[in-house]
């Protein structure tokens, strides 16, 4: 129950409303006992205004081609937390650019909700994710490796927005090799 507690406070929380300029909508999703945590570094521009997390060109690379599984599996609480760094959708910057996440979630949020949830796995997608979570380690350096969070296996992906076409071309490893492991582990932990 303190985890829906929490995710009612994050839903109601208005914090950046001044700085993004438009009401702030945060997207989490799941419950306690969800196989896998996945984070991200925040909502896209759709997912805030649809509600539904990964709702978007880098949900359907992420769904249907790396992890190639149905929107039933992934929008399944007994299967997937999904939430971010920053919970809202950021807005974007003068070049056109997603602005960063607020720091203000992952310090009062994000947190907590990793003491809350009792993931088997943690899935942390993009950098500015990957960063948070494992600041003093190169970013390449932890895709390409099974790390530890809390304890737990932790997989690192690149970010899947279409525009990181630059990262996936300097390492076409990834989705040679990479992503077939990454697949696999995510299904063996969703059939237990």
């Amino acid at each position: 129950m303190e985890l829906e507690k929490l995710k009612e406070k994050i839903k109601q929380c208005r914090l950046c409303a001044e700085r993004f300029g438009f009401t702030p909508h945060p997207v989490t999703f799941g419950k306690t006992n969800s196989k896998i945590m996945h984070i991200s570094q925040a909502p896209s521009k759709n997912v805030h205004l649809t509600l539904r997390s990964f709702n978007d060109a880098s949900g359907e690379r992420l769904k249907y081609q790396w992890y190639q599984i149905t929107d039933e599996e992934f929008y399944n609480e007994d299967n997937f937390y999904i939430t971010s760094v920053g919970h809202c959708y950021p807005g974007k910057n003068k070049s056109g650019k997603d602005n960063p996440p607020s720091k203000n979630c992952r310090d009062l949020w994000l947190k907590k909700e990793l003491e809350l949830v009792k993931c088997k796995l943690y899935v942390i997608v993009g950098s500015y994710a990957a960063k948070y979570l494992f600041p003093n380690e190169d970013f390449a350096t932890l895709v390409f490796k099974d790390n530890v969070l809390n304890g737990k296996k932790a997989l690192v992906l690149p970010h899947p927005s279409p525009l990181n076409m630059k990262w996936f071309m300097d390492h076409p490893e990834f989705e040679k090799r990479r992503i077939v492991e990454i697949r696999k582990i995510i299904k063996d932990v969703l059939k237990e």
